[in-house]
């Protein structure tokens, strides 16, 4: 007896049927909508990329336990991206002298990681990427990047009950661990991994963790000073120019009337790969799905692996899994009828079938979706198929109708039925379109 394979997909990744993709289609058009009209241009890169872009630019975790790499048939060490960034980087690396400047540039590639698959977490996803680089005044990019965060959520339906942008600035994180804390450079990494961890652990461990990297009783009721009295302590602290930069942003951002989906949250520290500015990142409120939907931040040193030029650039990604979690856990997911409206149903005389295609075509370059039935059977079964595909209107030339010069056109939603001349048919399509609008 034969042995079928697996219909499952591979773990970590998803099958799209049609009915999905027609929602996924409404996501990734509202996503290049809303960016495209703050100035930026799609662009896209590689699947796979030189193993060698990842080791130079990014994080120990993907590029230890993440990556699917492997040799080609050319004994190249490639690896199926799992971020876009380096590919970014190296774009603008080969070309910047040449583009204009400011660049705004997104993508929504389709990305690769090797990891344990949970809720909001796939070894497979797509992600918007929206990136600003060579900007002249670096405020005015990091104030647009935080207002496309914001506009892209709120295109989806979404306000500040929904979601929080929670803002920090790196730089003010460095000069508490160097200058009130006297910390050395090589202890910021595992100080900063257990700031991030905050939110997740009680007090007592956390200052555990802060005595195990050597902090003293002094240094550690510093530290909470900082986490806890937020803008306070960036008012005590404005003569430091990034204390001041941020203050700056966040009554801009009171200005522009955005400030209720503002928090300021010095707990917020990303990466120390590439972060040299703002960080942040959207959480979702909804206490079943507390979590972090995206983020991103300043990078001024993304391409100082391709050149020594340096490129300022200040970006964000926001996954599919993730906001499509979000968007089904506050009732905002879409989902969409088929776009075909006119099934054309067929008699077996080939003369009928002829001058059916014939119609079917000219009514698809008047931009009207049209399935033919490929299906000779009786009419009854012809109407059941266009039913259960939840086409509304069916077309039929019988031998009566070709004679006569006209279609018969059936509303399977009300039973209607009308015989119409081909320009009766195209007023009448175009007026119910303008109408279903």
């Amino acid at each position: 007896m034969a042995e079928f394979l697996s219909t499952k997909p591979y773990k970590g990744s998803r099958d799209f049927y049609p009915e999905e993709m027609r929602s996924r289609e409404w996501m990734f058009s509202t996503m290049s909508r809303v960016v495209e009209s703050f100035g930026f241009e799609r662009y896209d890169a590689p699947l796979i990329e030189p193993l060698e872009i990842y080791l130079r630019k990014t994080s120990e975790e993907i590029v230890n336990q993440q990556i699917y790499s492997f040799l080609d048939r050319g004994e190249r060490k490639v690896a199926i991206r799992p971020e876009m960034t380096p590919s970014v980087a190296r774009m603008v690396a080969r070309r910047f002298s040449e583009l204009v400047k400011p660049l705004r540039w997104y993508s929504i590639p389709n990305l690769w990681r090797y990891e344990q698959p949970s809720r909001g977490r796939l070894r497979e996803h797509w992600q918007l990427n929206c990136d600003i680089f060579g900007a002249q005044d670096e405020f005015l990019a990091d104030i647009e990047i935080l207002l496309l965060a914001i506009n892209l959520l709120k295109a989806f339906g979404a306000n500040q009950e929904h979601f929080r942008l929670k803002l920090s600035h790196r730089q003010i994180l460095n000069q508490v661990l160097y200058e009130l804390l006297s910390l050395p450079p090589e202890s910021w990494l595992p100080i900063g991994r257990i700031i991030d961890k905050k939110d997740k652990i009680t007090v007592a461990e956390f200052e555990d963790l802060l005595q195990k990297e050597g902090l003293d009783r002094e240094q550690i009721k510093t530290l909470f000073s900082y986490l806890e009295e937020k803008e306070d302590f960036l008012e005590r602290h404005a003569q430091w120019s990034s204390a001041h930069y941020l203050l700056r942003i966040l009554k801009f951002l009171e200005d522009m009337g955005v400030r209720p989906y503002i928090d300021y949250d010095p707990a917020i520290v990303r990466g120390f790969d590439y972060y040299t500015g703002i960080v942040f990142e959207v959480y979702d409120r909804h206490p079943e799905n507390r979590r972090s939907l995206f983020g991103g931040g300043r990078y001024d040193e993304l391409t100082g692996a391709f050149s020594k030029e340096k490129v300022n650039a200040v970006g964000f990604g926001m996954g599919d899994v993730t906001l499509e979690d979000f968007l089904k856990t506050h009732g905002l997911w879409q989902t969409f009828p088929r776009k075909t409206e006119l099934f054309m149903a067929l008699f077996g005389e080939e003369e009928l079938i002829v001058h059916s295609q014939k119609l079917a075509q000219k009514l698809r370059d008047h931009g009207f979706c049209v399935e033919m039935s490929l299906n000779s059977a009786r009419l009854g079964r012809q109407f059941e198929e266009a039913h259960r595909k939840e086409i509304p209107l069916v077309l039929v030339i019988g031998s009566e109708e070709y004679k006569a010069g006209l279609v018969l056109v059936k509303d399977l939603n009300t039973g209607e039925q009308r015989r119409f001349s081909e320009e009766e048919l195209l007023r009448y399509l175009k007026e119910r379109q303008k109408n279903l609008k």
